[in-house]
């Protein structure tokens, strides 16, 4: 029985692909921040350990507890919002310190005994706004783009080994709760007031296609299962239409 380790697992993408492992017989091992037993359905095949991406203390601990994996899904992250001339550094440093580098470090955990057993696979799920850049997401969008960049050549380091690493770009997804936590960071500049409030009508308005978070567990089932899987998955009707 394989064991896929999640981050970011409170909420959203994150608990509905350990649903998703949950109900196909996976070990699963769902991380977050504070963790809640309770917002998954009890089993023995799941355990919900306590995981802050930034911290290398965290990392190194929740490694020792979980023992070994076979895949690592890199969920955590956070958004935010607003024009770069608003936002503070602090606010920048913050996103790419989750996004990117705890992504990075996740990884770097878990690549010895991937490389040494020559199985394994590391995905990392980013956004389709890598794919249609949209305005006041400069910060978030240059941060998902380092991890599809970074992904992209460390899945050539690691083919000799036969580790796999893939991409899961889901699209606009307003049924979770990511937007909302991402306008906990919206910083206003009033010189585009006009084009922020332009940008949340068009998306208050909007009636795209959009990504569920089951499209989302699919994709990352089909990067951990299928040997010939693309190295990206769109995940999301919205994200596999820009995807084309």
């Amino acid at each position: 029985m394989k064991t896929i380790l999640i981050t970011g697992c409170s909420s959203g993408f994150g608990l509905e692909i350990a649903r998703h492992f949950l109900e196909r017989d996976w070990n699963v091992i769902a991380t977050m921040r504070t963790p809640r037993a309770d917002l998954l359905p009890p089993s023995p095949r799941l355990r919900v350990l306590p995981l802050d991406v930034t911290d290398a203390g965290s990392i190194a601990q929740l490694m020792a507890d979980a023992g070994p994996i076979d895949v690592l899904v890199n969920n955590a992250g956070i958004g935010a919002l607003g024009a770069l001339e608003g936002i503070g550094i602090a606010t920048v440093r913050e996103v790419f310190e989750t996004n990117v580098f705890g992504t990075i470090a996740m990884t770097q955990a878990v690549l010895p005994q991937f490389r040494l057993r020559r199985a394994g696979v590391v995905i990392n799920v980013t956004s389709s706004v890598t794919l249609k850049p949209l305005p006041l997401l400069s910060v978030y969008t240059g941060s998902k783009a380092a991890v599809n960049a970074f992904t992209e050549s460390l899945a050539l380091e690691l083919a000799a080994f036969d580790v796999r690493a893939h991409l899961v770009l889901p699209g606009r997804a307003p049924s979770t709760s990511f937007g909302a936590n991402a306008k906990e960071r919206l910083q206003m500049h009033e010189a585009y007031a006009e084009l922020t409030e332009n940008v949340f009508a068009g998306w208050a308005q909007s009636t795209e296609a959009v990504t569920q978070a089951g499209d989302v567990a699919e994709a990352v089932w089909r990067a951990a299962t299928e040997p010939d899987a693309p190295m990206r998955l769109a995940a999301g009707a919205d994200a596999v239409a820009l995807a084309k």
